[in-house]
C-alpha cells in the first residue's frame, strides 16, 4: 500500500513516515501542497494524508482540485483547527475523514486502515491462497500455522500479489508500488526481492512456483485453483470502465492538419528572426498564442511528444525578446523535432495523454437527446473533434470561435452547457469575461473551462466566477465529455434508508430533527435487542449506531453486522459522548466507517452521512453490485 504524506512540519512529518513505514506502507513525503501535488498527479496512492494549512496549496484546495478532476483516492485530512466549520469544510471539499491534532498514533493508524478497508471492499481484510494466510492488521503471514519470516519487502510484494491474483505486474509496476519516490532501487531489485521471497516460500512448504514469471511481461500470481478445504482467493480488483467508444479521430486531423502547419510556420519565423537580432513584440505575442494552442490541441489527437515539444517553446518565448546561440539553436531543434513527430501517420484512436477515469453513460444525463453544448474555443479542429465525441452520445454540439460568435449564439438559443477556453488572440481576458457574464444570468449557465494554461491564480478566478470545472489541455475528448456529463447530472443527497439506533430518546429526535428535511427515510429504534430483526426488515443503506447502551454496544452491533457476509459493506458510524483512545480503537477494530462526538453538530453529522452514503454508492457502482 502506497501513501503520500503532505506536511510541512518536518518533525511531525518524519516520526509519521517512520510509523508508517514500521506499518509496512510505502511512504512519499511532500513539504508542501504543490509538490504534493505533483506527486499525486504522478503516481498512483492508495490515500493521501493531508495537512490542512501548507504552503503554496492548501489541504482543502487540494482535496477540490483532486475530486474536479475525477480522481477518489481516500484521503485523511489533519489539522490543529478543532472547529465544526472546519470540519464540514473540509469533508465538503471531499476529503474522506478529518483528524484533529495533537491525535494518537494508534487513531491515526486505525483510521487509515479503515479508509483503505473502505477503498478496496473487493479485498477481504485477510488474505488467503491456499494454506497460505496473510493478516494485514499485524503484517504477519502464515502457512498452514506456520509463521513466515520475511522482510518488509518480501511482505508487501506477496501482499500486492495476493490482493491482486489476476493481475501480470512488471518490474517497472512493482518498482512503483512498492518502493518510495525517494528511495529509489537498483535495477536488479525486484529480481532480488521475488527470488528471496520465492525461497522462503519453498521453504515453508508452499512451493517456489507460487509466483510465476509471465516472460516478456512480469510476475503474477500462478493461476492455479487452491485445494477444495480452503478459501478462494480474493477478487480482482475490477478494472476501471474506460470509455464506450474508441473514437477514430483521424479524418478531423487530417482535414485541420495543414491549419495547425500554419500556427508552427509563424513558429518558425519568430525562430528565424531570433537569429538576426531581439524578437518585435507582435510576432513574439503571436508565437505565444499558436505555441499555447499547439500545446493544448495536439496532445488530444494522441501526439503527446509534438504537445510538450509546443509546450517547450512556449516557455522558451515567454518574457524574452532576444535568446542567446545556444537557446535558438534548441529552439531550432525543438521545431525539427515537432515537425517530424507531425509527419508521422496520426493514431488511429486517441490515446489521452492522461489517466482516463469513469467514464459516465449518456443515458445518466437528464433528456440527453435534448442536451445543447456551446463549445468556446478558436481551436476549429478540436472543437469538432469533441463534437464527434458528443455525438455518439446524443448530445447537440454547436461551436463558437470567439467569445462574440458565442454571446450570439446563446442570445439565439440558449445552450444547457458551455465549454470554454480562456484564451483568445484578441484578448487575454476575454474567456474570463465571458465566464463571468454567463454567471451573472438571472438562470447562471454552468460553464466548463478547458485551456491550456496551468496557472493556480487561474483555477482560483474560475471557482470565483462559478466555473463548474476546470480541465486542463491536452486532454482527450471523451475525458472532456466525461467531465461535462458529471456537470449535467450532479449527485443530489440520495433518498436513503437510514437505521438509527439509540436508547435515548432525545437524541432520536435530534437526528430525525437534522437529517429528515434532506429527505431520508429514518428508520428509529431504541431498542438494541430488536435490532437485527428491524435490520433485516428495514434493509438500510447506512446504519447509525450509539456506542453506549444497556446489554448492548454499539460496537457490538457493529461486529454482529460485519459478521454476516450480505452486511460486510453496509456503511456504519457511531456515536459516543467519549474520545479517548480505547474507545476508537474499538470502533475502528469492529469495522465501523466513521466516528462522530457528542454533542452532534448538524453541519458535521449532514456531510458525514452524505460522505459515507456517497462512497458506497460509488463503490457499488465500481463493483457492479
Amino acid at each position: 500500500m502506497r501513501i503520500l504524506l503532505v506536511e510541512d512540519d518536518k518533525g511531525l512529518a518524519q516520526g509519521l513516515e517512520d510509523a508508517l513505514i514500521r506499518q509496512r506502507y510505502v511512504v512519499d513525503l511532500a513539504s508542501d501542497g504543490l509538490v504534493g501535488w505533483e506527486l499525486a498527479e504522478a503516481l498512483t496512492y492508495d490515500l493521501i494524508l493531508l495537512d490542512l494549512l501548507l504552503p503554496k496549496l492548501d489541504g482543502i484546495n487540494f482535496c477540490k482540485r483532486l475530486r474536479n478532476k475525477g480522481d477518489r483516492t481516500p484521503v485523511l485530512l489533519m489539522t490543529a483547527q478543532n472547529t465544526a466549520d472546519q470540519k464540514v469544510e473540509g469533508l465538503d471539499a471531499g476529503a474522506d475523514d478529518y483528524l484533529v491534532k495533537p491525535f494518537e498514533l494508534s487513531e491515526l493508524l486505525a483510521r487509515i486502515r479503515a479508509l483503505l478497508r473502505r477503498g478496496n471492499s473487493s479485498s477481504p481484510p485477510i488474505l488467503e491462497w491456499g494454506g497460505l494466510r496473510l493478516d494485514p492488521k499485524n503484517c504477519q503471514v502464515t502457512y498452514c500455522d506456520k509463521l513466515l519470516k520475511l522482510t518488509a519487502k518480501e511482505y508487501e510484494l506477496l501482499e500486492l500479489f495476493l490482493r491482486h491474483p489476476e493481475r501480470i505486474f512488471s518490474q517497472n509496476a512493482l518498482l512503483d508500488h512498492l518502493w518510495s519516490f525517494d528511495d529509489p532501487p537498483s535495477e536488479s531489485a525486484v529480481r532480488t526481492q521475488i527470488k528471496g521471497l520465492r525461497q522462503k516460500l519453498k521453504q515453508s512448504g508452499v512451493g517456489s512456483d507460487l509466483i510465476e514469471t509471465v516472460y516478456g511481461l512480469g510476475y503474477r500470481l500462478k493461476s492455479v485453483s487452491p485445494p477444495n478445504d480452503t478459501l478462494t482467493p480474493p477478487e480482482p480488483t475490477p478494472a476501471v470502465p474506460r470509455s464506450p467508444t474508441s473514437i477514430n479521430l483521424s479524418t478531423i486531423w487530417k482535414k485541420h492538419r495543414e491549419s495547425y502547419l500554419t500556427r508552427i510556420a509563424i513558429l518558425e519565423q519568430a525562430t528565424k528572426a531570433l537569429e538576426t537580432g531581439p524578437l518585435d513584440r507582435s510576432l513574439q505575442q503571436q508565437a505565444l498564442e499558436q505555441a499555447h494552442t499547439l500545446a493544448g490541441s495536439l496532445g488530444s489527437f494522441g501526439f503527446g511528444k509534438a504537445s510538450q515539444y509546443c509546450r517547450q517553446i512556449e516557455q522558451m518565448l515567454n518574457g524574452e525578446t532576444q535568446l542567446s546561440a545556444e537557446k535558438i539553436m534548441q529552439l531550432s531543434a525543438l521545431l525539427i523535432d515537432l515537425n517530424s513527430e507531425l509527419s508521422l501517420p496520426p493514431p488511429a484512436s486517441v490515446t489521452p495523454t492522461v489517466p482516463l477515469q469513469p467514464t459516465v453513460d449518456a443515458e445518466e444525463v437528464p433528456n440527453s437527446l435534448n442536451t445543447r453544448l456551446l463549445i468556446v474555443d478558436d481551436d476549429l479542429a478540436l472543437a469538432e473533434g469533441i463534437a464527434t465525441v458528443a455525438n455518439t452520445r446524443k448530445i447537440y454540439t454547436e461551436i463558437a470561435v470567439s467569445p462574440q460568435q458565442a454571446r450570439k449564439l446563446i442570445a439565439e438559443n440558449s445552450p444547457d452547457i458551455v465549454l470554454l477556453d480562456l484564451s483568445f488572440p484578441d484578448s487575454t481576458e476575454a474567456g474570463f469575461e465571458l465566464l463571468e457574464e454567463l454567471n451573472s444570468h438571472s438562470t447562471p449557465l454552468p460553464v466548463v473551462v478547458f485551456t491550456a494554461k496551468e496557472s493556480f491564480a487561474d483555477r482560483v478566478k474560475v471557482a470565483r466566477l462559478g466555473g463548474r470545472g476546470f480541465l486542463q489541455k491536452p486532454i482527450s475528448p471523451p475525458q472532456v465529455l466525461d467531465a461535462i456529463t458529471r456537470v449535467l447530472s450532479p449527485s443530489s443527497p440520495p433518498r436513503a434508508n437510514i437505521l438509527i439506533v439509540d436508547n435515548e430518546a432525545e437524541i432520536l429526535d435530534r437526528i430525525r430533527s437534522v437529517l429528515e428535511p434532506w429527505g431520508f427515510h429514518l428508520i428509529l429504534l431504541d431498542n438494541p435487542q430488536q435490532f437485527w430483526q428491524t435490520l433485516e426488515q428495514s434493509t438500510p443503506e447506512l446504519l447509525i449506531l450509539d456506542f453506549a447502551m444497556p446489554d448492548l454496544s454499539g460496537v457490538e452491533l457493529c461486529q454482529v453486522v460485519r459478521n454476516d457476509p450480505r452486511w460486510q459493506d453496509l456503511p456504519i458510524i457511531i456515536l459516543s459522548e467519549e474520545r479517548n483512545r480505547q474507545i476508537v480503537e474499538r470502533v475502528w477494530n469492529a469495522g465501523a466507517d466513521d466516528y462522530i462526538q457528542k454533542p452532534l453538530v448538524e453541519p458535521e453529522l449532514i456531510a458525514r452521512v452524505l460522505n459515507c452514503l456517497e462512497r458506497s454508492q460509488l463503490r457499488r457502482k465500481i463493483t457492479g453490485d
